[in-house]
């Protein structure tokens, strides 16, 4: 295995890896809607969903890939209500490429002042 770090990766204090490369993948640990750059949450879950993506992606480039190598998403929101707008800025996200996908609610996934949080997958090929 190889762990994958951003530059802002290192910043948590959480006991993991942004990513990890195993075999021909590349596992995104489960990223959430904070700029890393300022520290703050954007206002909307549009705009929270596009910035968890783009913190996706910091990690994605961090091991050569790009965002049409994801293979797999799993997308974690509180609420029901909120699935059309993630979806929305998911698909913008993502335009022609559709990875597979698991949405799931997790009812205290707010308390932590963010409303999105996704993992991927990617190949490497």
């Amino acid at each position: 295995m190889k762990m994958v770090h951003t530059e802002y990766s290192q910043k948590g204090a959480g006991h993991y890896s942004a990513g990890v490369i195993s075999g021909n993948m590349l596992y995104v640990s489960g990223q959430v809607s904070v700029d890393p750059k300022t520290g703050k949450v954007p206002e909307g879950i549009k705009a929270e969903t596009t910035q968890a993506l783009e913190n996706v992606e910091l990690v994605l480039k961090a091991a050569g890939l790009t965002r049409n190598d994801v293979v797999m998403c799993h997308v974690y929101i509180p609420f029901a209500n909120q699935w059309g707008d993630v979806n929305e800025a998911y698909a913008n996200f993502f335009g022609e490429h559709k990875p597979a996908r698991v949405v799931m609610y997790v009812e205290g996934l707010n308390e932590g002042n963010f409303h999105v949080e996704i993992e991927a997958m990617a190949e490497i090929k």
